[in-house]
């Protein structure tokens, strides 16, 4: 028995599901086959930045993440001993970029498991099927696609695709089938942690909290102290070598006497609804492409925790990996296209897994820093709207292509996010950001680079919608985007910058980009 499918996904966590939604925004249909019988049940993971926000938005599931929150009574991070303290530090968010200047969006605290069933939900409407309890057993590729054989209780089929996503984890069978190493920091520590149903209100009150335990007392001498969905239910991890103890050695009395020791309180009744062990780590792929085969997710980058980032770049990779697919199989694009994913996604990985393995020395594991170890990068608006493109995109004379600029002082420059400008309307105001996502836009005050454009998307027969500002639409974006009124921007499906002309041009010159940009 055989099938076929334009995108075939391995896993349904959060990079999966997010390709799925996104080629369905693009009009793309998937097949995405998870080994679980469903999505997760632990809370994992939590929270949506502001640019993931920007990207849910597009499919209608921004207000989802939000009304899948905990109740908003504030949310605290510290450094400390246990929760109870002492307190070593406490990362106040009041210090970072003002995001409100960066983003019309705002950002969410979904667990992973809400997270995961939102986009799960959204993913199926918009075309994708998704079967659990299903396997990738293996596969081939050549010049004409992927057949993999699939495995459930039914038995094993086949199914042909165009292209294979492999979301499939941190330890990725197909990343390993294919023969791409990794590289990083490796793994840096592990640690045993329970759910635990408790009272901690006299000790965290009703906020959301997140400790970072330092203390010589708790095993391995690290730890954590998390909250969950639930204002009873909470995480709490210390760390053990798998060497000489396993999760065995932790029992009911043990664990208490863990939790206890974590929470800084003597006495307290818990229940322990779980436990399980987990390893902490920092690896990249050396590659992020292998033919036909994309890599997104914890298959792609597996990052220490710390920083709160890895699961929020995974949604990320599907955002920007999805309408490259489906460029390429509308036939709007050459394959070249998807060269970029990994000249565009992995220097990005990199940089954020770093980041995460630098926040987790200055966190609760200072054992392991090296002499050469600069600080993180603490302020997560440099993380989340700073970093630059530099693969499909027509770079300008003297880029050097930096991977990072200041989004405060945006440049415009091809391969940066396109800049928050709000633009007057008779209704109120609008971003721009609010005006990309779904296909090109040319963004002109020109009438003649308008004529141009409208002309050139009919004749190569590509998605470019132009927005000419002025009239009805107003506002002073030209110093923003590097451009005079005269000149034109390019901004890509995923809202990141391909081409400008800073003045007037001509219509060759977008349809040089474009053929560049598509690989035409």
């Amino acid at each position: 028995m055989s099938e076929r499918t334009p995108v075939l996904i391995a896993g349904a966590g959060l990079a999966g599901l997010s390709t799925a939604v996104f080629l369905g925004l693009h009009g793309t249909p998937s097949l995405v086959v998870e080994r679980h019988p469903g999505t997760s049940t632990h809370p994992k993971a939590r929270g949506q930045q502001h640019h993931v926000m920007e990207a849910l938005n597009l499919v209608g599931l921004a207000e989802a993440m939000v009304e899948a929150s905990p109740k908003d009574t504030g949310f605290l991070i510290r450094i400390a001993e246990s929760a109870s303290g002492p307190v070593f530090r406490e990362i106040l968010h009041d210090t970072f970029l003002p995001l409100d200047d960066l983003t019309p969006a705002r950002s969410a605290d979904a667990s992973q498991a809400a997270a995961e069933r939102i986009l799960a939900e959204r993913a199926r409407e918009l075309g994708a099927e998704i079967r659990f309890a299903t396997t990738l057993e293996s596969f081939e590729q050549d010049d004409s696609g992927v057949r993999a054989v699939l495995s459930d209780a039914a038995g094993t089929r086949t199914a042909h695709a165009d292209y294979l996503v492999a979301a499939d984890g941190h330890r990725s069978p197909i990343r390993e089938r294919l023969g791409i190493g990794t590289h990083g920091r490796g793994t840096l520590g592990h640690s045993v942690h329970w759910l635990i149903r408790a009272d901690l209100a006299p000790v965290v009150g009703d906020r959301q909290v997140l400790y970072y335990l330092q203390n010589p007392r708790i095993s391995g001498g690290t730890g954590a102290v998390v909250s969950t969905d639930e204002p009873d239910l909470f995480v709490v991890g210390v760390g053990y070598d798998p060497e000489h103890e396993s999760i065995d050695d932790f029992p009911e009395e043990r664990a208490l006497e863990q939790i206890r020791l974590a929470t800084g309180v003597p006495d307290l009744a818990a229940e322990i609804v779980s436990a399980d062990t987990t390893v902490a780590a920092m690896r990249v792929a050396d590659r992020f492409s292998s033919g036909r085969v994309h890599l997104v997710g914890d298959a792609a980058h597996t990052m220490p925790p710390h920083g709160g980032l890895g699961g929020n770049t995974a949604i990320m990779d599907g955002f920007h990996l999805a309408w490259k697919l489906a460029a390429v199989l509308r036939g709007e694009a050459g394959p070249g296209l998807l060269d970029s994913h990994d000249a565009e996604r992995r220097p990005v990985g990199e940089l954020i897994a770093e980041n995460q393995f630098k926040n987790a020395i200055a966190r609760n594991m200072p054992h392991l820093q090296r002499d050469d170890d600069t600080p993180p990068i603490e302020d997560p608006g440099m993380l989340l709207f700073g970093y630059r493109h530099n693969g499909a995109v027509v770079a300008e004379p003297g880029d050097a292509g930096e991977l990072l600029e200041d989004p405060t002082t945006p440049t415009g420059r091809p391969g940066s996010r396109a800049p928050h400008v709000l633009l007057s309307t008779t209704d109120g105001e609008v971003s721009t950001i609010d005006l990309f996502g779904r296909e090109f836009v040319l963004l002109t005050e020109s009438e003649a680079w308008a004529k141009a454009a409208e002309q050139l998307a009919s004749d190569l027969g590509v998605r470019l919608r132009v927005q000419v500002l002025g009239g009805e639409l107003t506002g002073d974006w030209t110093g923003k985007y590097g451009v005079t009124t005269d000149g034109a921007v390019l901004v890509r499906p995923d809202r990141f910058i391909a081409w400008r002309s800073r003045g007037a041009g001509s219509a060759a010159d977008l349809e040089g980009a474009l053929r560049t940009i598509l690989d035409r």
